[in-house]
């Protein structure tokens, strides 16, 4: 018999008839969740026959590819749902997005709730017919004439970019979709279905073209999860920044000084000082010096960095002065370049750390900017390295550390790191020398297995001038932000010729290390809103302590208690309001106040505070000077709950 050789990753092998589809390859091994195959690495619909030895892994819903494959099937099944219920409808694309899937879809018309309903209803319907989804290949003519038929002008404009001659489609039932998979073998897989909203968007993002309806799901194998995943989201709303933001008076937006353009009021700059003071602090004891740049420069600098070429669609136009145009910094590697370059450098020197809040500015769509987590405004916790190639493993363990203990700080602990590397298939890709590339991804692994850090090797995903090491904290939520990036380049000191004379008194070029531990402070004050539900941590807090006087004769009392604890550094107000304790302390809850100090005839007499805690309750009674103690060492601390 012709038999073919199927490896696994825990080193067995099974061997079976050439031809095998991998849907029995699974029922043999046992594995009754599988819903795709890694097939030496290439995801493979089950339905796929085995033609020659493979390596072979069965991915389930808990696989990231595995989910992802489910929520693309889930799409089509979206697109089937809609195509029966609106005829007339014309399907643009549906991709599997990080929590979901969405597809665009021309109906002529904005969605309606009932809509959204209706179509939720039949991918139910359509899913408990448990149809089979098949793999169909046309010629490229057939598949032409089947969308000219059918009037699917947006699916024929993506047909023209395929240059293959046979073009793959999915069918399930009479539904047929251009797709190059893989999906799933059948539609009763998905056993859970929610029509999440929908919302405009332009076709391919340009805002000349068509505008779209854009209809976002979610789904799962298990309807408990479905629950579970409603339940997350309600909590999510509960935390959204925009909504914290006002109710708590940290930030706005406001319409008359432009989109994505942030107005930090009074109580959220003080926590986006303390952030900065935090880092300013961390950064000092690591040999960090400080620098201040301009927020525009000549145009000439902006081709030199090449950001005029690969972001001028991000930038903001240019102005003219004294017949020199200039433009306003999307990015602060140019400036301290520009420092690093202003004089001779020795070895001796290096690494020379540069660090600045430097804001910048990005031209965002205004369909995808969204409160303080996609805004034209960006303050980056900035910092350029140049080093030489030998001192990359140390200064890479450096930020590594700099990075965790900054983040455990702020209350994340949890984190996933990924590290990606050149493409050894396609070496020219990439710009500098092979040998310093080699060198660099070996000290990046060499540090992160020092510092005892796990990561994914991601071979390929490396920008063109340099490897780099992503870092992903979870928050509360258990929901993933990409917060640390560490990104080596080899690009830039060649562009602007950057120099140090070396041991042998002889010109070297240096390495530039792009770092940043939060990204941006708009982005990660966004959250670490929705981290705390707005409760910061007693360090964090914009107000840290409210005095609450029982009556009017105990008001002299509170606003000296309140005066104290200023003068201890603690941020302190009274509420001094002819309201009742109760409401007081109610109040001072909605505001999320950490330490609530009630103080009538008895504290008055005896110098004491009656403490309540904003999580803890009532703490008792308490000697002034032992509460300002305790509240100093705390935010000493910097203790994250």
């Amino acid at each position: 018999m012709d038999e073919v050789v199927v490896r696994f990753a825990d080193g067995s092998e099974l061997r079976v008839p050439r031809g095998t589809t991998l849907a029995e390859v699974a029922r043999a091994r046992g594995e009754s969740q599988a819903l795709v195959a890694l097939v030496d690495g290439v995801p493979t619909d089950l339905s796929a026959r085995l033609e020659r030895d493979a390596t072979v892994r069965f991915l389930r819903f808990e696989d990231p590819q595995g989910r992802s494959v489910f929520w693309h099937s889930s799409a089509h099944l979206l697109a089937q749902a809609v195509k029966e219920l609106f005829p007339h409808a014309k399907l643009a694309i549906g991709p599997p997005i990080e929590d979901g899937f969405y597809y665009d879809i021309d109906v002529g018309r904005p969605l309606e709730p009932e809509d959204l309903q209706r179509i939720e209803e039949r991918m139910r319907e359509l899913a408990a017919r448990d149809q089979t989804i098949e793999r169909v290949e046309l010629p490229r003519a057939e598949a032409v004439r089947r969308y000219q038929e059918a009037g699917e002008r947006y699916k024929l404009e993506l047909l023209e970019a395929i240059p293959d001659e046979r073009v793959s489609f999915y069918r399930q039932d009479g539904f047929w979709d251009m797709c190059r998979g893989p999906h799933l073998p059948r539609t009763g897989l998905i056993r859970a279905v929610k029509v999440l909203g929908s919302s405009g968007a332009y076709w391919r993002g340009d805002e000349r073209r068509e505008m779209l309806q854009r209809v976002y799901g979610i789904s799962f194998p298990d309807p408990a999860q479905l629950e579970a995943y409603l339940q997350r989201l309600e909590e999510a709303r509960r935390r959204d920044h925009r909504r914290l933001g006002r109710e708590l008076d940290l930030f706005s937006i406001e319409e008359s000084v432009g989109p994505g353009l942030v107005l930090w009021h009074p109580r959220g700059a003080v926590v986006r000082r303390c952030i900065e003071e935090f880092l300013r602090e961390e950064l000092d004891r690591r040999g960090y010096a400080w620098v201040y740049t301009p927020h525009v420069a000549r145009e000439a600098l902006w081709e030199q960095s090449g950001h005029l070429s690969w972001y001028r669609d991000n930038m903001f136009s240019g102005i003219e002065i004294e017949g020199q145009r200039y433009l306003v910094k999307p990015m602060n590697c140019p400036f301290h370049i520009a420092v690093y370059a202003s004089r001779t450098r020795s070895y001796r020197e290096l690494p020379v750390r540069l660090a600045e809040f430097g804001t910048v500015y990005r031209y965002e769509r205004s369909g995808v900017l969204h409160g303080l987590l996609r805004v034209r405004m960006i303050t980056q916790d900035d910092a350029h390295i140049f080093c030489a190639p030998h001192q990359i493993e140390d200064e890479i363990c450096g930020l590594l550390d700099l990075a965790f203990r900054v983040h455990r700080a702020f209350g994340f602990s949890s984190y996933e790191v990924t590290l990606s590397l050149r493409d050894p298939a396609t070496p020219d890709k990439y710009a500098g020398d092979p040998e310093v590339w080699e060198r660099a991804e070996a000290a990046l692994e060499a540090a992160l297995r020092r510092e005892g850090v796990a990561y994914t090797r991601a071979p390929g995903e490396a920008n063109f001038y340099g490897p780099k090491i992503d870092v992903y904290f979870f928050d509360a939520l258990g929901r993933k932000w990409q917060l640390t990036t560490v990104q080596l380049d080899f690009v830039l000191p060649e562009r602007f010729g950057l120099e140090y004379v070396g041991e042998d008194n002889r010109p070297h070029r240096p390495v530039m290390v792009h770092r940043a531990i939060l990204g941006s402070l708009e982005r990660f004050f966004g959250i670490l809103i929705e981290h705390y539900a707005g409760a910061f941590p007693l360090w964090l807090a914009p107000e840290q302590v409210r005095v609450l006087p029982v009556a009017d004769r105990h008001a002299a009392y509170a606003q000296d208690v309140r005066d104290r604890l200023r003068a201890a550094g603690l941020r302190a107000e009274s509420d001094l309001r002819a309201e009742k304790v109760t409401k007081k302390v109610r109040d001072a809850q909605v505001w999320k106040v950490p330490y609530m100090l009630v103080v009538g005839d008895r504290e008055a007499e005896g110098g004491t505070v009656s403490v309540r805690h904003r999580t803890a309750g009532d703490l008792g009674p308490m000697p002034l000077e032992a509460f300002i103690q305790r509240a100093r060492a705390e935010v000493t601390s910097r203790t994250a709950s």
